[in-house]
């Protein structure tokens, strides 16, 4: 993978760098956006870091996306997890394909943040935190729902609809992309646009069966779809494009501390879709701290003792 071809070249420099005395390396800055799955695996990543001997400043929940990747390419900050699919958006792409494919996607990224900024794209997880729609269980099971295809299939045949979506979704593209790409089609009587829209109102809406909601807009990874009985629906012919995590690191600080990358890599490999909703679920519903969950976590797994 891309990340494999600029570690080569950092192990090599910090090989010849030895023979020269070097003066005390900073800390690594480490930065999270402020939900909470970009906090908990940020989290995880600085404890990791400490626990293998490389100094960190915990800059968590610094602000969103603009905040944070300002702040990267300005210095501010060493290390934050981004989503791979925000690529397309950074470098004025979003249209291309390779954004559906978390490989490519990936692929792509780190190539164009590298030449252009000389950031690092890291292990990324197996896991998207795309839109995507979900079903109370009850429902899926009664009409033999498993993904999207199956959902146009029930929509078309007449099945009783009813979606909890916010303004945003239901006019931005993403319904009608979905539409378009399934050949299904959602009357305004069988949807229901939530002021502000939060996923966690629209799956509160889907689990209460509020005015008949039998169907929520979802993220990919959202902590409240396992407490609230939903399945989500596959995108079986890969309509949106790929958010998984993965941490971005500027190469200046990585060529300081090239084990950064090996130590990062099972940590991000240990996730799945199923993984990160039960770990955000412990956040958005149970209540606990992004920092205790994450702490939690790496001892569970035994990345810490």
């Amino acid at each position: 993978m891309w990340v494999g071809q600029i570690l080569k070249s950092l192990c090599v420099a910090a090989v010849f760098s030895l023979s020269v005395p070097a003066p005390a390396l900073a800390a690594v800055v480490v930065s999270s956006k402020l939900s909470s799955e970009s906090a908990m695996i940020g989290e995880m990543i600085r404890l990791l870091l400490n626990a293998h001997g490389v100094p960190t400043v915990d800059r968590m929940t610094l602000g969103a996306t603009p905040v944070v990747r300002k702040a990267l390419l300005s210095g501010e900050v060493d290390l934050y997890v981004e989503y791979t699919g925000n690529a397309g958006f950074f470098f004025n792409d979003p249209g291309n394909p390779a954004w559906k494919d978390l490989h490519k996607g990936y692929e792509l990224g780190a190539r164009l943040d590298y030449a252009a900024n000389h950031i690092v794209w890291l292990t990324p997880a197996d896991a998207s935190n795309a839109w995507a729609l979900a079903v109370r269980r009850d429902v899926a099971a009664a009409n033999h729902l498993k993904t999207m295809s199956d959902f146009a299939r029930w929509v078309a045949g007449g099945g009783k609809v009813m979606l909890a979506c916010s303004a945003e979704f239901a006019n931005a593209g993403t319904l009608r992309s979905l539409e378009r790409t399934y050949g299904f089609t959602l009357t305004s009587a069988e949807m229901i646009v939530l002021a502000g829209g939060e996923t966690s109102a629209t799956i509160t809406a889907a689990a209460a069966r509020t005015n008949g909601v039998n169907t929520a807009m979802v993220y990919g990874t959202d902590g409240g779809i396992v407490a609230a009985n939903l399945q989500i629906l596959e995108d079986d012919r890969h309509d949106q494009p790929v958010y998984a995590p993965v941490p971005t690191m500027r190469e200046a600080v990585l060529r300081d501390y090239p084990q950064v990358a090996t130590i990062v890599k099972p940590l991000m490999e240990s996730f799945t879709r199923e993984t990160l909703q039960q770990l955000n679920a412990r956040v958005q519903v149970d209540g606990e701290s992004a920092q205790s969950v994450a702490e939690d976590y790496l001892r569970t797994r035994g990345f810490l003792k």
